[in-house]
């Protein structure tokens, strides 16, 4: 597989691409709502109103810009696909690189806050032996990686890839890997297909079912939970079959629209987290709209859906004698979409840490970013 010398990064958007943005948050046809419907059909029209009027007169992207940017940032061309990811040194005695992976509809944002704990753990009350060399990638097709152009960019080719920063061109032939959402299927795959070079993964959301051959004499907490996410899939899934069918359609209207791809995102925010309904107990408005910008910047919420579509079409399954078997931690966050028991987990996965966390959901790196550093390091710690 071909790649480049990566190439330093630095985030710099444009100012018309920010005056355009201004232009169109001035000028919104807000849609009517049921009244005193609150969230139930969708996005808030009051909530939506107030954060877009922060979002015109307030939100300063050129400060978030210079956040970011404290980073070292890179792109790389794999396979002829250019991928953004960030990379950081840890400080310590023997830094155990670590791959960490996002999902959708979050980005490399998320894991802001995760940076300074993990690649100078001393600096922050830890314990130095605990350091990480820490990549953090942009999904092909997402944020500052470049939009996907090619057909069966799924699970598995990201996975390819992934193993190609590390290895072939970041020289680690030892790594862990830890993930969410999609980042948790890619992290999945990575334990799966290069075990020869993942120490061990640690996920936040457990992303690989068994094979059907392998679902037999379910635990009753297994029974019940499969009871759960049927009604999940009932209520909560319509995203995913747009998504998974017709992206491209989806994408004319969120690609046009700050307002409507912000009410698409934040909707997702909302559901996800535990935030008991209140999105600002937990994320700033800047956090929420820094996440948003990232999308409208690189123009990717199309390529970013796309993924969807990849993987109904073109999925990854495991066989009937397939496992992970690389070590695997799981921290399991109780507002999570997908909180199967461990015994549904240890069908598919070598459960070697599972942590029952007292707060949080889908986006645990931004919620309880604490609480996730404290378990990434007490996971690897054994298996550095």
């Amino acid at each position: 597989m071909r790649y480049t010398t990566p190439e330093p990064f630095t985030v710099n958007v444009p100012e018309a691409v920010l005056e355009d943005l201004r232009n169109r948050l001035s000028q919104v046809r807000w849609p009517g709502e049921i009244p005193d419907s609150g969230w139930e059909y969708g996005s808030n029209l009051a909530y939506m109103r107030t954060l877009v009027e922060y979002w015109r007169t307030h939100y300063d992207w050129r400060e978030h810009e210079r956040q970011i940017n404290r980073w070292s940032h890179y792109r790389v061309t794999i396979d002829g696909q250019r991928i953004h990811f960030i990379h950081v040194r840890g400080k310590g005695p023997n830094p155990l690189p670590l791959i960490i992976t996002h999902g959708w509809p979050g980005s490399f944002y998320e894991f802001m806050e995760l940076i300074g704990p993990l690649t100078d753990p001393a600096a922050y009350g830890g314990d130095a032996a605990d350091a990480f060399d820490l990549v953090i990638p942009s999904l092909p097709g997402y944020g500052f990686s470049d939009p996907t152009h090619e057909r069966r960019v799924n699970i598995c080719r990201i996975a390819d890839w992934f193993a190609v920063l590390m290895t072939e061109v970041l020289g680690y032939s030892r790594y862990g890997a830890q993930g969410g959402d999609w980042g948790a299927m890619v992290t999945s795959r990575l334990g799966f297909a290069y075990p020869h070079n993942v120490v061990g993964i640690h996920l936040n959301m457990v992303g690989v079912a068994p094979h059907p051959e392998n679902r037999k004499n379910l635990s009753p907490a297994e029974q019940a939970w499969l009871k759960e996410v049927e009604a999940w899939r009932q209520e909560e899934t319509g995203y995913q079959g747009i998504q998974g069918t017709k992206p491209q359609t989806l994408a004319y209207g969120l690609n046009d629209s700050p307002v409507g791809l912000c009410a698409w995102i934040i909707e997702k925010f909302r559901s996800w987290s535990d935030c008991g309904g209140e999105l600002e107990r937990v994320y700033t408005k800047d956090q929420l709209l820094t996440n948003v910008m990232i999308y409208w910047v690189t123009q990717t919420i199309n390529s970013s859906t796309r993924l969807y579509y990849e993987e109904r079409h073109h999925p990854w399954r495991l066989g009937k004698d397939e496992r992970i078997a690389v070590p695997t931690g799981v921290a399991v966050f109780p507002k999570e979409l997908i909180r199967p028991p461990r015994e549904w987990a240890e069908r598919v996965y070598n459960i070697q840490r599972w942590t029952p966390m007292p707060a949080g959901g889908h986006f645990a790196a931004m919620e309880q970013p604490q609480l996730l550093v404290e378990d990434i390091r007490a996971f690897f710690r054994s298996i550095r």
